[in-house]
C-alpha cells in the first residue's frame, strides 16, 4: 500500500492540496491501481507480436515524377511566352 508521504509527495508534484480525507482514498486507490498493473506484468506476453496499428492500413508511397501530362502542360506554357531560353521565360533587364 502507498504510504501517506508518497501521497503527499505526489500531491505536491502535481501542485494540488488534498485534505486527510483525500489522502486516504487516493492511497487505497493508487494501490489498487499499482496492484492491476502488477498482475498485468505477471501475464506471459512471450507468444503475442507487439500491435503496431490495428486498421491493417498501409502507406501508399510511390515516387514523385512528373507525368505526361505535366510535361504537356509546360511545353504549352513555354511555347506563349515571347520570348524564351531554355526552360525559362527571358524578360527584360530591370537593374543594372
Amino acid at each position: 500500500m502507498i504510504s501517506k508521504e508518497q501521497i503527499e509527495h505526489i500531491a505536491k508534484l502535481a501542485r494540488i492540496e488534498l485534505a486527510e480525507k483525500e489522502k486516504e482514498k487516493f492511497a487505497g486507490d493508487l494501490s489498487a491501481i499499482l496492484d492491476y498493473i502488477d498482475k498485468l506484468n505477471k501475464a506471459d506476453t512471450s507468444e503475442i507480436e507487439a500491435i503496431r496499428q490495428i486498421t491493417g492500413l498501409e502507406n501508399v508511397v510511390r515516387e514523385d515524377e512528373a507525368g505526361s501530362e505535366e510535361k504537356d502542360i509546360k511545353e504549352k506554357i513555354l511555347s506563349q511566352a515571347p520570348s524564351r531560353k531554355d526552360d525559362y521565360f527571358k524578360v527584360p533587364k530591370i537593374l543594372d
